[in-house]
């Protein structure tokens, strides 16, 4: 079956105007223009525009949906089964968040007990999956599922207490961070002081510390442009800055 533009508008429930748009930029062109003019959508055409519209619902920008799609080696079944397992994961993150603020209310109507435990557990389990959406992938790749795993036990069953000095630790961090880049120099008091504060924040889902991990992850967050961006929100070079510091801090320089 073949779709105009204002057919397969109404039918994926986006505007001409989206269409026209994603058509410029490359991201779904169509199967063809009619005698007339109008641009004509095919199955294929369609069956991407679904693909679009999902990575969209998942968070992605146009330009990295655009070279997953258009790439030849992309898997279409593949990735409707990793869309399939994410939003299975994004479910059970509202689960648990719908059933902590329903549990909360219990508790605050005086209808039940609420252990403090259990008042992040909603919030422990985002903090997992977020890291797993992003990053899940690639740390496992290098350090392996069982450590992967364990770390995020670790992380769930945090006590009240532990979780918020994990979250403190984080926000002082940062800041340090930031104070530090200004000095330029990664083997300064407050750059090691920075270095020393990010090895007690991983402590904290870490199943074991080890000099070499530390380095190892200061490495790879300079390789890698997702966890680059998280730290270079307080300073532009600051993850560059931090891997050098944590490299003086853990002896690998030498």
């Amino acid at each position: 079956m073949e779709y105009t533009v204002q057919k397969l508008g109404s039918l994926a429930g986006v505007s001409t105007r989206t269409l026209r748009y994603y058509d410029e930029i490359g991201i779904l062109k169509p199967a063809r223009k009619n005698s007339a003019g109008y641009r004509i959508y095919g199955r294929n055409e369609v069956d991407k525009l679904q693909q679009i519209l999902f990575y969209r619902e998942l968070g992605l920008d146009l330009e990295s949906i655009k070279k997953i799609v258009n790439d030849p080696a992309f898997d279409g079944p593949a990735a409707l089964r990793k869309h399939w397992q994410q939003l299975l994961q994004k479910r059970r993150q509202l689960d648990l968040l719908i059933n902590n603020v329903e549990k909360t209310i219990s508790a605050a109507e005086g209808k039940s007990h609420m252990a403090d435990k259990e008042k992040f557990q909603g919030f422990k389990q985002k903090l997992v999956d977020d890291n797993e959406k992003q990053y899940g992938e690639e740390v496992r790749a290098k350090y392996g599922d069982d450590v992967v795993d364990r770390s995020n036990s670790k992380m769930l069953n945090m006590s009240e207490s532990q979780y918020e000095e994990f979250m403190r630790l984080e926000k002082e961090l940062m800041e340090a961070l930031a104070e530090a880049c200004k000095t330029g120099d990664p083997a300064s008091e407050i750059a090691q002081k920075t270095a020393d504060l990010h090895k007690q924040w991983l402590t904290f889902t870490w199943p074991s510390y080890s000099k070499e991990a530390h380095a190892g992850l200061a490495r790879m967050y300079v390789d890698d442009e997702r966890f680059a961006a998280y730290y270079n929100k307080v300073h532009p070079n600051a993850t560059e800055f931090l891997r050098d510091a944590i490299l003086i801090y853990t002896g690998a320089n030498l």
